[in-house]
């Protein structure tokens, strides 16, 4: 981690992941007090105007601080703040972002700035890929879970009633912007589903970040900021690793998604917003695991270690009781299914993941095991 003394700021520097993408390739810059440092604002792209993306919960504490940081660099900082919650990523939400734009006369070179968390990173995305078929935009995440994992990589959406994320585009983002000082405003749930899509790494792809969250679960959910530090750092490596070598989801990417298959299905199934999205994760990574041993890719005793892991984040380890027939339903949908079979992202051996087909059977004891 890079401790040296940022000039004239007296604080250390932030933390820089790069994530190599040629052409579209960016930084995250990950540490306390960034919306402040005016080193990290320095660099991006140059228009007159600039729109700043974020929601009903997340302005009143940050929209200021932001729009006065970017002032000093865009003539016009405009402002939306969308109502706050999964329910909204839709059609509706995604055209109040077209409605500003053009309303206040923003052209091809104007930058958006999503600041907020997942919703509002994957809306602002979307909308930034659309917009005159393309504008710059810099993700802000203020949420554990969109500073690990939702504002890397490029991935924007809006849902469908039958799914999630089933409309969107690829479109990186110039500079993700992680401001640890803004989880310290973040709800106790909200923080805990941040962790599960910290926890994910562990399994698929390095055993001793697993090993390293059994032993400091506790410290991360108290926020300690070493801690954070580290656990952001960490995720962002992994994935910035894995976008660098399949940024469109060819193939090895997919494994950013375990436990994603059963999760959707979870959040499709109560109705988007019931679960926050960390939470259907967490219950999804355990069917997953439970996948795993039954598909003999992995010893048994993962998903039991998992499931007390994710318990101790303060995070359900059981899926609701949907009904298989339910589950299965949603999980055809996914966007990893192909021609009607459902594919999981399963571990074969801890630190290594691979996506595989399962019969319909066996996937039904891993939902009976693990729901209800």
């Amino acid at each position: 981690m890079n401790t040296k003394a940022n000039p004239g700021m007296g604080q250390p520097l932030p933390t820089r992941v790069p994530v190599s993408l040629g052409e579209r390739s960016y930084d995250i810059l990950i540490g306390p007090g960034l919306l402040a440092d005016e080193l990290v604002w320095q660099g991006l792209p140059a228009a007159s105007h600039a729109l700043i993306v974020t929601n009903e919960t997340v302005a009143p504490l940050y929209a200021e601080k932001l729009a006065a940081r970017l002032s000093a660099t865009y003539r016009q900082v405009h402002l939306l703040g969308l109502p706050d919650g999964e329910a909204y990523k839709d059609w509706t939400t995604l055209n109040r972002i077209f409605d500003v734009l053009l309303a206040e006369g923003c052209d091809r070179k104007t930058v958006l700035f999503a600041l907020g968390g997942g919703v509002v990173g994957d809306m602002t995305g979307f909308a930034a890929a659309c917009y005159m078929r393309g504008v710059p935009f810099v993700q802000v995440p203020t949420t554990l879970l969109a500073q690990v994992d939702s504002s890397v990589g490029g991935k924007t959406a809006i849902n469908h009633p039958l799914g999630k994320n089933m409309v969107g585009a690829f479109h990186q983002p110039a500079r993700v912007i992680c401001d640890l000082d803004t989880l310290a405003t973040l709800p106790s749930r909200e923080m805990s589903a941040g962790l599960a899509e910290v926890i994910k790494y562990g399994p698929i792809a390095d055993p001793v970040f697993l090993e390293w969250l059994e032993q400091n679960i506790e410290g991360l959910r108290r926020r300690q900021p070493d801690l954070l530090v580290h656990a952001v750092r960490r995720s962002c490596e992994i994935k910035a690793q894995v976008v660098g070598a399949d940024e469109r989801e060819g193939g090895l990417r997919a494994i950013l998604n375990f436990g994603h298959t059963f999760g959707h299905a979870i959040e499709a199934g109560l109705g988007f917003g019931a679960w926050l999205h960390g939470e259907a994760v967490a219950a999804g990574m355990v069917m997953a695991a439970e996948l795993s041993e039954r598909l003999g890719l992995t010893p048994p005793g993962l998903c039991r270690r998992l499931a007390r892991l994710i318990e101790r984040a303060g995070l359900p380890s059981r899926g609701p009781a949907l009904g298989t027939d339910e589950y299965l339903r949603h999980m055809r949908v996914d966007k990893k299914a192909e021609a009607g079979d459902i594919r999981f992202v399963v571990i074969e051996g801890l630190g290594r993941a691979a996506l595989r087909t399962a019969p319909d059977g066996l996937v039904a004891e891993c939902i009976a095991a693990h729901c209800g």
